[in-house]
């Protein structure tokens, strides 16, 4: 996400480096590389130019002060503009109603519906009642997809396969609701691969009756300026609430998250990335400013860990350390607590550092499976006890597993120097978890 935009402004905070001070020739240089790098992004031309000028006549109406440098200062105006770019401070969402009715609009293929199913589990999660209600009369596979979302995050979804008629569907789903005790109403509708009036007339349709307290309109973020051209049509029509930017974690050039809020004047309100139900994050403004800046965002990182992981779990997983007891049981569950906080890329993205570190390294959803492949060619004993696995036993494991014998050896030395640090640490009187240091295929 954004690595095109990152690696381009880089480049150009590099003409102020090394320069003692902030003149007007050096920041008209390092502001014309700063456009560019917006519009190749896919930035309107007409936000790129204003953004653009706002940024020259703050670093030449700043005092650089004796501790910054100019290509320190630059930088920090960046990311303020951009910051204000895009919104300035986090949009809420509107729960009003009972049951109150949240509209999901887009175009088709934009993710509705997976997004539909992750909103759905967010506000559960915050100890919500909700409901989703299938309202993509055209597209059979939308009904059935929400079906197996709901059925995933253990919410009721609402539907009519053989009624052709979208509001009175929603409008059933509302008295369902009202009759089960759910409080939301989450509603997924059809979309088009292009704006027509048959679709906006249904949507419009659909807000006019239902009176949603929020409508949403969900755009795919790889589709650049034509999301932003989308938006301000479906805009004009339905006058809608807020933004969702969904796949985030595509090779987009982040044009639309830049341009969308000063084109439509609507707020960003949520992030989309992947297809795993908890790869969902509100939108933070000067969050996503410090990631295109590659500053990262630590912030984010921890709330997810937040919302993923069981607390019972790591209280039983922190005993077990305390204890010496930590074992490969014990690790692949926590592996499976990490893989529900999303795309493990889009994760790592979020460490400072990390994503200029990652330029054109292949990181997936499937780089733990070596490690679990390893792990379940044990037998039951030997995860429990470790120490047990000797020569023989690792080549058996080996060949189990489908893995070299190196691999194993990899995967039981760190996991061996990461019990020692364990141990190391209670002695200090302070366990944690150090899981992030293992890594048995790559350098260490």
């Amino acid at each position: 996400m954004f690595d095109n935009l990152s690696n381009k402004l880089e480049f150009a905070f590099k003409t102020l480096k090394g320069q003692g001070q902030i003149t007007e020739i050096n920041v008209a240089s390092t502001v014309k590389e700063i456009r560019r790098a917006l519009i190749d992004a896919d930035v309107n031309y007409k936000v790129a130019k204003e953004v653009t000028d706002k940024i020259k006549e703050e670093a030449l109406g700043r005092d650089v002060l004796i501790s910054v440098s100019p290509g320190q200062l630059l930088v920090k105006i960046v990311s303020e503009e951009l910051t204000k770019l895009m919104g300035g401070t986090k949009a809420d969402i509107n729960i009003k109603g009972d049951p109150a009715v949240i509209l999901i609009s887009g175009l088709q293929g934009s993710g509705k519906t997976t997004f539909s199913g992750k909103l759905a589990s967010l506000l559960k999660k915050q100890g919500r009642q909700v409901m989703l209600a299938a309202c993509d009369i055209y597209r059979p596979a939308a009904i059935d997809q929400l079906k197996v979302l709901g059925g995933q995050i253990g919410v009721d979804v609402y539907a009519e396969p053989e009624n052709k008629d979208a509001v009175k569907i929603a409008k059933a789903a509302i008295e369902q609701a009202k009759k089960t005790g759910k409080k939301i109403v989450i509603v997924d509708t059809a979309g088009r691969l292009a704006v027509d009036g048959q679709m906006m007339d249904e949507i419009a349709a659909l807000k006019a009756a239902l009176k949603p307290s929020e409508t949403l309109f969900v755009v795919d973020s790889m589709t650049g300026q034509d999301a932003v051209n989308t938006a301000k049509t479906f805009d004009e029509r339905l006058d809608f609430d807020g933004v969702v930017l969904t796949k985030l974690d595509g090779d987009t050039r982040g044009g639309a998250a830049l341009s969308i809020r000063s084109v439509v004047n609507k707020p960003i309100k949520y992030i989309s990335t992947g297809e795993k139900m908890e790869a969902i994050d509100l939108f933070y403004p000067d969050r996503m400013a410090q990631r295109i800046l590659g500053m990262g965002d630590v912030v984010s990182l921890v709330e997810r860990a937040q919302q993923t992981f069981d607390e019972d779990e790591a209280k039983r997983i922190n005993s077990k350390i305390r204890k010496n007891q930590f074992n490969f049981d014990d690790f692949l569950s926590q592996l499976e607590q990490i893989k529900k906080m999303g795309n493990i890329k889009d994760l790592m993205g979020m460490i400072p550092g990390m994503g200029k570190a990652l330029k054109g390294v292949d990181i997936d959803d499937d780089s733990f499976k070596p490690i679990e492949a390893i792990i379940k060619s044990m037998t039951l004993e030997e995860r429990e006890n470790p120490d047990l696995i000797n020569g023989s036993r690792r080549n058996r494991i080996a060949k189990g597993s489908g893995r070299s014998i190196q691999e194993v050896n990899n995967l039981m030395k760190q996991f061996g120097d990461m019990r020692k640090m364990m141990k190391t640490m209670n002695k200090m009187g302070g366990a944690k978890n150090a899981l992030a240091g293992l890594n048995p295929f790559g350098k260490r």
